[in-house]
């Protein structure tokens, strides 16, 4: 028995077109329209209907009985409104070498601010969104790789995932930093991405070199007062380090200027 001819729609109709033909069938083979006569018919169409409105059903219905050459999973994908589908679309164009569509979806539904556990498990959308780095870091796009690691960082510190490859990620986010960030956006996003760095939790080393490179970014673009009170930071955090020669003369002068 074909489900979807029963209904009278086609293999990729969307869940609203398989709702609308079922209710449209159903009027007219409902025994208290067309007499017991018909009851059978009625329930062959409330069965296809209860397969073909369920995703996960429907999904099985057509691994199992579609014809192999027929089926294609992304159109069913792309046609289910489910969050969950559109989840599984994004990861299916992600790792089926179709980056610039899952690129589309994820930028459609939010880019940075992608509610990634909406749409997926949790060890699924920390694979995705590592794979999704990698992939805009290849694309020079390295203000959005980094939000996506540190995101990744911090909710591997909440919850261990990645576990030993958690330094991978690490390591990726602090090279993105300090070789590729700075160069491709500007002051205030630079700035931004440093100061996410230093709530993660990172060794003092890195903190002292983010710390400075704030204060330093801060100071060509002529905000003095600020760059003073990261100097201040610094030294409460670090009292027993020093900054570079260059640095420490301009922050002092600045901190005297500011009392």
């Amino acid at each position: 028995m074909d489900y979807y001819s029963l209904l009278g729609v086609n293999r990729h109709a969307s869940a609203r077109e398989i709702k609308q033909a079922f209710r449209e069938k159903a009027k007219r083979l409902h025994p208290d329209v067309a007499g017991e006569s018909l009851t059978e018919e009625m329930r062959l169409l409330l069965t296809a209907y209860q397969v073909l409105s369920s995703a996960d059903r429907r999904f099985e219905y057509d691994r199992r009985f579609a014809k192999p050459a027929s089926f294609d999973y992304r159109s069913f994908l792309q046609h289910q409104e489910d969050p969950v589908y559109q989840g599984k679309l994004f990861s299916y164009d992600l790792f089926h070498h179709n980056e610039d569509a899952a690129i589309t979806l994820w930028q459609n539904h939010g880019g940075i601010d992608f509610q990634w556990e909406y749409f997926m498990d949790r060890e699924e959308w920390m694979d995705a969104a590592f794979v999704l780095a990698e992939e805009l870091e290849k694309r020079r796009r390295y203000y959005e790789a980094v939000r996506l690691l540190a995101g990744l960082v911090r909710e591997e510190r909440r919850r261990p995932y990645f576990r030993h490859f958690a330094v991978e990620v690490e390591n990726r986010l602090k090279e993105l930093v300090r070789r590729k960030l700075k160069k491709t956006v500007d002051a205030e996003h630079y700035i931004q991405c440093l100061e996410e760095l230093l709530t993660l939790g990172f060794s003092s080393r890195d903190e002292m070199q983010w710390l400075q490179a704030i204060a330093e970014t801060l100071l060509v673009i002529g905000k003095k007062d600020a760059a003073g009170a990261v100097f201040k930071e610094f030294c409460q955090r670090f009292p027993n380090r020093s900054l570079p020669s260059r640095l420490r003369k301009q922050f002092l002068n600045t901190a005297s200027q500011m009392g």
